[in-house]
């Protein structure tokens, strides 16, 4: 017998099993097996759009779309609590919940619920702090969140299939606020943001599967904060943002570089939610400065201005990172 001690695996380590022959990667002191399946793409894609603002006081509704058809957005159910600001994120069977801001405090609570099925979110677990104005990403095993108000560097993640309280992932490149998130299935971006007193336009990285601190991606056209972000497997997005621009802006995740500009949202307004699925991407709601209902939609191989996709139940805003989709692109 050895008398050597056991090799500590570091989490995020990757390996095959030979006894099923699939990937699993290590997290949380346990092996999971990485998704191989995409059972949503274009033609079953559902994008919800979380919590937020109705105009007086924050919600606790979601609702959702079918990406591929437009038309006006149903009712999902509820979370477990009132939330503006939250970030969220989804593998493509489960989406997440993370933080938000009450109207009178902000939560640590991640919430949960499968997009198979209407009903209402449950409890996940919680962040390593309470905090709103967060950004989230996630690729079809972790969930991230990053930044948030009061103003933080932190970077916490968790596994989506695996209920439970997130952990330290690393720090942002500065604290920040209204970080937007998108991601690949390996690298996730957060673009721009506010470094009190001041917007920025940066852009930083991480690869997903590992932990650590972020790195420089480049920036975007311009210096804002209260967007959105989304993506496919290929681009990254974030639209909308402070000032009511109007403004889409896109990169090529894989690639180390600047954005440039995509076109412009139908209508000039921050606060909106993003979602995608391969080919199209989402924006709901959204402030002009008065709440609205709109969502429109963008072709996300071309460039071009968005177009209307249909309304939300309710004038809906202050929803930043709070939408979602089971076919983004984090999972493929």
């Amino acid at each position: 017998m050895s008398n050597q001690p056991p090799i500590e695996v570091p989490q995020g380590a990757i390996r095959l099993n030979t006894d099923s022959q699939k990937l699993e990667f290590f997290a949380q002191d346990r092996w999971y097996e990485f998704a191989t399946d995409v059972p949503t793409l274009d033609g079953g894609a559902r994008g919800l759009i979380v919590g937020g603002y109705n105009g007086s006081s924050r919600i606790d509704t979601v609702e959702f779309i079918t990406i591929s058809t437009a038309g006006n957005a149903a009712d999902f159910g509820n979370l477990t609590g009132n939330a503006g600001r939250n970030g969220s994120c989804a593998s493509n069977v489960r989406a997440l919940r993370g933080g938000g801001y009450t109207g009178s405090a902000n939560v640590n609570v991640i919430d949960e619920h499968e997009f198979a099925s209407n009903g209402n979110f449950n409890d996940f677990g919680d962040l390593t702090i309470s905090r709103g104005q967060i950004g989230s990403l996630s690729n079809a095993t972790r969930g991230v969140w990053a930044g948030g108000n009061p103003e933080t560097d932190r970077i916490d993640f968790v596994t989506i299939a695996a209920s439970g309280n997130a952990i330290d992932f690393g720090n942002l490149s500065a604290a920040k606020q209204s970080p937007c998130g998108c991601a690949n299935p390996t690298r996730g971006l957060w673009m721009g943001g506010e470094e009190t007193p001041v917007n920025v336009n940066t852009i930083d990285f991480i690869t997903i599967a590992t932990t650590g601190n972020t790195s420089d991606f480049g920036d975007m056209t311009a210096l804002q904060r209260l967007g959105t972000g989304f993506s496919n497997s290929i681009r990254g997005f974030k639209a909308t943002g402070d000032g009511q621009s109007g403004k889409i802006d896109f990169l090529t995740i894989a690639t180390l570089g600047n954005a440039i500009n995509f076109g412009s949202l139908s209508q000039s307004r921050d606060e909106g939610g993003g979602m995608a699925s391969p080919t199209r991407g989402v924006i709901a709601g959204g402030y002009t400065p008065t709440t609205v209902n709109t969502i429109d939609y963008i072709a996300i191989p071309t460039q071009g201005d968005a177009v209307d996709f249909g309304d939300l139940s309710a004038a809906t805003s202050f929803l930043g990172d709070g939408a979602t989709s089971n076919a983004h692109g984090g999972l493929g």
